[in-house]
């Protein structure tokens, strides 16, 4: 018996030893990827020496003697610490990730491949002007300069993701930089889900419930402050909802995460240190590392510092000694779907406004790992490439014999927003800004500026041109082959809102309505914000004059608008109503959740329990409401629509008929939805959540999924790469944790700020900034996570522009020398 034991001990010291020795070998193969940053290096691309200083949270500060040296550091840094990132943004745009993930994502390439996104990059660096040309090349160069360092110094293949995937990698190009600003654009657009989505409802409510369930924004807009079946009679609802906008490394986000972000501006006369203020938090989905990236460049015109996403040779928010600027999903209606007929004796031909015409046609070949190729035959019409039919469900809005395609600003082969950004960074006044702002094409963004003396709001990006005889105005599928509706070229730059030194002195956006003009000159009917915009007018309009801290309070606000309007209404009749209940009773855990949610403000904090019980019960009542009228498609709308809701216990054009059952005898009053509903939420949670009320906490499910894109779905693998994190705030709060909406856990915390920054021109050294994780891309390094617990407490890191405060500062600093 002892010498069995003996044996098995020595058997188990083996196993021991052999995983002590994988390991060891595991973390020496991906740790030799972390870069040095005290190095020298040299190389035949730079003219003169470039000097990269890092502080202590691994921010690069770029010195160099010429632009294109300062593009090229760029590109080295973003290499150096964002690789993987980048080369999976690249294959996404390319259409080839199957190449890696087998065929998985074969419905991701296959749409790619139709936009032909890479092929009109390709095209568009012929029409960037010459600067830009000039700094794309050189970012190029820079890249590649680090994958030659790679390869001379067996640096792990650059990234520890390159060991699990190929190791192949193809040298960065200009045109890479140019598809992967058409990949964000794809991000941030909603009119191709909303024009199917409205299609298919038309087909199955009134007019009037349509517009309940799909409501305009209300007002005249907010910047500065002081039908379906009859143009397709053969369309018919279907059940079907197949989903490449879910599918794995997607970049096809649904209408709920289209692109948010909040940027407000002051003027001097309405700052406390008599300069201008600008705070802005673009808003984009979570992942581990974030997709921003902080820099400075030190160009011949100035300075440049704020965020920048690996891949793209651009500061794309922040600001130099003269300007500062910020971005936000404008919601400028870009794209348009269109029915095509084919013609009945011909499928490879569509109608065409002079008759029928042979589509554009080319070849593709997707090839899969451990799989056969895919053939592809893309075909375009006049407006625009034609989609697969599970794409947003278009197959359940077109009838037999028709296809869709769509018209889309971000499929121009003459796309010079890249030298709209370049020329942007050099700007030095507001005007100079909104000058550089008009060869802006996709995505279309509002565009805050700031300098020392004025404040300016103006909507940057092509706006297509419609006739006023559109006949679905933009807002459904419409028939391709009526000249009607079609595109006709681009409209002029002053048609984009513009807003210049308002007479109030603060401006700003969080996706709301701008304005309020006729079609074809109304921008858009569909927003991404409703409810942020009334907190953000109240906290600016409190205070006469603003300081920086006062817009970081701003931006880190968590008082829930929608809570605050929605409660009183929905709970009118239950409020302190009937005796005492039995404890244990479904009637006495109504009673302490309505007493919590009495005496709550509407503060979506992490720690409290209203907030979980306020949007449950909000999420339990809409399903309740819509499920019967809707069905199958109830389950578009997984996040809670205010507005509906509102109109519903306002009963604004007969909305509260909603609350009726259709299949019961009875007829349902708003009060019992709202009662129920409560009820189904605290059901809800006890089942899954299970403890007191008063000891739950919002921020133990509203977490943070800030995840590995790749290696956050493989088990073990993903303790190491994601990033969790209790977080405050919610759907409609400045500081916006848009929640998940599916799922065991619907209210995980999926889309937000990612970066933050707030700039105070009276002291712009004392500007403050702020991403998500951290700055390095690989899970091993010490700054991949660093930022992310005082982005989640609400804290941030300075970066100041003057170079003797970089240097004292320095954590290390890379040299790259031209070889002699």
């Amino acid at each position: 018996m002892s010498r069995l034991f003996r044996w098995l001990m020595r058997l188990l010291g083996t196993v021991l030893l052999f995983a002590g020795l994988s390991v060891a070998v595991i973390y020496y193969l991906a740790s030799r990827s972390l870069p040095d940053y005290n190095m020298n290096y040299t190389t035949r691309d730079v003219s003169a020496p470039v000097e990269i200083v890092r502080n202590n949270a691994s921010v690069p500060h770029i010195f160099a003697e010429n632009d294109a040296d300062a593009f090229f550091g760029l590109g080295f840094v973003h290499a150096q610490d964002r690789l993987w990132q980048m080369i999976l943004m690249r294959r996404t745009a390319q259409g080839r990730l199957s190449e890696l993930f087998g065929e998985r994502t074969v419905p991701v390439d296959e749409l790619l491949r139709r936009l032909d996104l890479y092929n009109l990059a390709q095209q568009s660096v012929l029409v960037q002007d010459a600067p830009t040309r000039k700094a794309l090349e050189a970012y190029s160069a820079g890249v590649n300069a680090w994958l030659a360092r790679i390869n001379n110094d067996a640096l792990g293949r650059g990234a520890p993701e390159f060991f699990l995937f190929s190791k192949e990698i193809a040298p960065w190009q200009p045109a890479d930089s140019l598809a992967l600003v058409k990949l964000m654009a794809l991000q941030l657009s909603p009119h191709l889900e909303e024009e199917v989505l409205r299609a298919r409802l038309s087909l199955v409510l009134s007019e009037d419930r349509l517009r309940d369930i799909l409501p305009d924004a209300p007002g005249t807009g907010v910047a500065a402050l002081p039908d379906y079946a009859a143009l397709f009679p053969t369309a018919v609802p279907s059940n079907e909802s197949l989903r490449i906008a879910e599918n794995w490394l997607s970049p096809f986000k649904r209408r709920a995460f289209a692109g948010a972000s909040n940027a407000w501006a002051a003027a001097p006369e309405r700052s406390a240190a008599g300069s201008t203020l600008l705070a802005n938090d673009p808003h984009l989905g979570f992942t581990a590392p974030a997709i921003w990236y902080l820099a400075r460049l030190e160009l011949s015109d100035g300075g440049v510092i704020g965020g920048t996403i690996p891949g793209i040779p651009s500061v794309l928010t922040g600001r130099s000694d003269y300007l500062g600027w910020g971005v936000t999903a404008s919601y400028l209606d870009d794209l348009d779907v269109f029915v095509e007929k084919l013609n009945p004796k011909n499928p490879e031909e569509y109608e065409t406004p002079h008759g029928f015409k042979v589509f554009q046609t080319s070849q593709s070949v997707i090839r899969v790992k451990d799989g056969p190729d895919i053939p592809l035959t893309l075909r375009w019409t006049e407006n625009g490439p034609v989609l697969p039919p599970s794409h947003y469900d278009l197959g359940s809005i077109t009838p037999p014999g028709h296809v869709a395609s769509i018209s889309w600003t971000v499929l121009s082969p003459n796309d010079t927003t890249m030298s709209s950004a370049i020329s942007l960074m050099r700007a030095k006044t507001v005007s100079d800004g909104i000058a550089a702002g008009e060869r802006f094409i996709a995505p279309s963004l509002n565009l805050t500026l700031v300098d020392g003396d004025t404040i300016a709001l103006k909507t940057i990006g092509a706006v297509p041109s419609r006739a006023a005889r559109h006949q679905s105005k933009g807002r459904l599928p419409s028939p391709g082959w009526r000249a009607v509706n079609r595109w006709q070229g681009r409209a002029g730059y002053r048609v984009n809102p513009e807003f210049v030194a308002p007479e109030g002195g603060l401006l700003g956006n969080t996706n709301n309505k701008l304005i309020d003009r006729p079609f074809p000159f109304h921008i858009s009917y569909v927003w991404g914000d409703t409810q942020r915009v009334q907190r953000w007018q109240h906290l600016m309009q409190n205070r006469e004059v603003h300081t920086r801290d006062s817009f970081i309070e701003a931006q880190l606000d968590t008082v829930s608008f929608s809570a605050r309007a929605l409660l009183p209404l929905v709970a009118a009749d239950l409020w302190f109503t009937g005796e005492a209940a039995a404890d244990g009773t479904t009637e006495r855990v109504r009673q302490r959740a309505l007493t919590l949610l009495a005496e709550w403000n509407g503060e979506m904090n992490e720690h409290l329990p209203e907030p979980l019980i306020y949007a449950a019960w909000m999420r339990a009542l809409q399903d309740r409401l819509i499920r019967d009228e809707l069905g199958p498609l109830a389950q578009e709308y997984n996040h809670v629509e205010p507005l509906f809701i509102e109109r519903v216990y306002r009963d604004v054009d007969g909305a509260s008929k909603w609350c009726d059952v259709i299949q019961s005898a009875p007829i349902e009053t708003c009060a019992d939805a709202a009662r129920q509903s409560l009820d189904d939420a605290l059901l809800w949670i006890e089942e899954n959540h299970g403890g007191t009320l008063e000891y739950l906490r919002w921020g133990d499910l509203h977490q943070a999924t800030q995840d590995h894109e790749v290696l956050g779905q493989v088990p073990l693998l993903s303790w190491f790469v994601n990033i969790r994190q209790s977080t405050s705030g919610g759907d409609n709060t400045l500081m916006r944790g848009r929640t998940s909406g599916s799922g065991r856990n619907p209210f995980l915390n999926v889309h937000g700020a990612g970066f933050r920054g707030v700039y105070d021109f009276a002291d712009p050294d004392s500007s403050v900034f702020v991403i998500s994780t951290g700055q390095s891309g690989h899970p091993l390094s010490r700054h991949y996570d660093d930022l992310g617990e005082l982005w989640r407490r609400g804290e941030y890191i300075p970066m100041s522009l003057d170079p003797d405060l970089a240097r004292a500062a320095a954590a290390g600093i890379t040299w790259l020398r031209p070889e002699r």
